[in-house]
């Protein structure tokens, strides 16, 4: 076979072949589709997997994953290092306006006095935080909802860092004073830079990793809202309707789905409504 067929991104690239297995694996585990044209970016993100392993060349990286059984003790690396993180605190914030103004007292006047909120792709944690903002003000002037928040996601490396509630203090720019006071403390050393969620807030907020492309989601009991934002963008259509067939089968009647604004659930056959741009009702 000709050298080029082998190896046709140099020597330290990943042959086609290996390429295309890669892609096919991490497209059954986690939904996510890899283009070729992605193969760069996949190439950049292995080479730090290769400093972890001790491997040096990511061919003999796959060799590894598929011919030496590595697959299943690197597979939860593997998928960190492909996931892509982007976050921020009240990203679209209309959807959090909607929440305070529509959805909480909808389910309250239903009669829902405890709410359990679902965060389905929740990152490093600024979604969650930020519905938890919002939720603990509103109980506060309205003396309702009790409530708790689960923040779920493939990659463990996020999870950790959302558990310790803590980022950069730019982070937290687009939270508006009067929250940034109740919710946010600030390092005793400004030199640090960094800011740490309000316990009040972590302690209403349970995290864990979940795969969207398990079969069944393992999540107890049923949810009144959902957040699954920015995540479909990454699935074709036949997985975005599977993924949100099951989580609107952990919606209770009346409850919230709030999907990415650059998301359409269009065309899908789902037991929903729209009730505002990129949000739906379960009928």
């Amino acid at each position: 076979m000709p050298a080029q067929d082998l190896r046709d991104y140099g020597d330290n690239g990943l042959s086609r072949r290996n390429f295309d297995q890669l892609a096919r694996y991490i497209y059954d585990y986690s939904g996510i589709k890899m283009p070729p044209g992605k193969r760069t970016m996949l190439e950049g993100r292995l080479r730090r997997r290769l400093r972890a392993t001790g491997i040096i060349d990511l061919d003999d990286y796959c060799d590894y994953l598929f011919k030496r059984g590595g697959i299943d003790r690197e597979a939860i690396h593997l998928i960190d290092a492909v996931t892509t993180n982007k976050t921020d605190f009240f990203r679209e914030p209309k959807h959090f306006e909607h929440l305070e103004s529509s959805a909480l007292p909808e389910l309250l006047a239903a009669g829902h006095r405890r709410l359990r909120v679902w965060s389905a792709a929740c990152s490093i944690g600024a979604e969650p935080y930020t519905i938890a903002m919002v939720i603990e003000d509103y109980r506060e002037a309205n003396g309702a909802p009790d409530y708790s928040i689960l923040a779920t996601d493939l990659s463990t490396d996020v999870l950790k860092a959302a558990r310790r509630g803590v980022y950069p203090i730019a982070m937290v720019d687009p939270v508006d004073p009067q929250r940034r006071e109740r919710y946010v403390m600030e390092a005793r050393d400004p030199q640090r830079g960094e800011v740490r969620i309000h316990p009040t807030l972590r302690a209403r907020i349970g995290f864990g990793r979940l795969n969207l492309m398990d079969r069944a989601y393992d999540i107890g009991d049923k949810v009144h809202i959902v957040f699954c934002r920015n995540v479909l963008i990454y699935f074709d259509k036949p997985t975005q309707e599977k993924v949100l067939s099951r989580l609107c089968d952990k919606l209770v009647p009346g409850g919230f789905l709030y999907v990415g604004h650059s998301e359409t659930i269009s065309g899908l056959n789902l037991p929903v409504k729209q009730v505002a741009n990129t949000v739906f009702r379960k009928v």
